[in-house]
């Protein structure tokens, strides 16, 4: 059965984006024409993804100093703000149902979340060394 032409049909065709999973480097992944097709380009994209992730998660600990001046509200807003949008860069490239993707955004989330309990571990053993008392882990 024939389709009735429509000059719009091959534009509308064009802009469907696939919706499970799959694996390759034809993938769109966050901005129009990126990783367009190239595997470098692709392997980039990955990199970018996981290091988003891992940024991500050691953002969750919070800024380094807060004070209670008006700068460190600032700060801490900025800081939040910047962390928002890299969660929201994630997600938005994981919709783009590549399994590449999808597990280094996995990884990036794991590994940073590793680093920062044992940041926080690190941390609580010096504590414990400095006033010879157990801490809250």
């Amino acid at each position: 059965m024939d389709m009735p032409h429509d000059q719009n049909m091959p534009m509308i065709m064009n802009m469907m984006m696939q919706m499970n999973f799959h694996w390759g480097k034809d993938v769109t992944i966050l901005f129009k024409g990126w990783p367009n097709n190239n595997l470098g380009m692709y392997i980039l994209s990955l990199f970018f993804v996981f290091f988003m992730a891992f940024g991500v998660e050691i953002m969750s600990m919070g800024p380094i100093m807060i004070n209670k001046r008006p700068i460190g509200i600032i700060q801490s807003g900025i800081y939040y703000t910047l962390r928002m949008v890299l969660v929201y860069f994630v997600m938005l490239a994981v919709m783009s149902f590549n399994i590449g993707i999808f597990i280094v955004a996995i990884l990036g989330h794991g590994l940073g979340y590793v680093a920062v309990k044992f940041r926080e571990l690190v941390t609580a053993q010096t504590t414990t060394d400095s006033n010879g008392t157990d801490p809250k882990v």
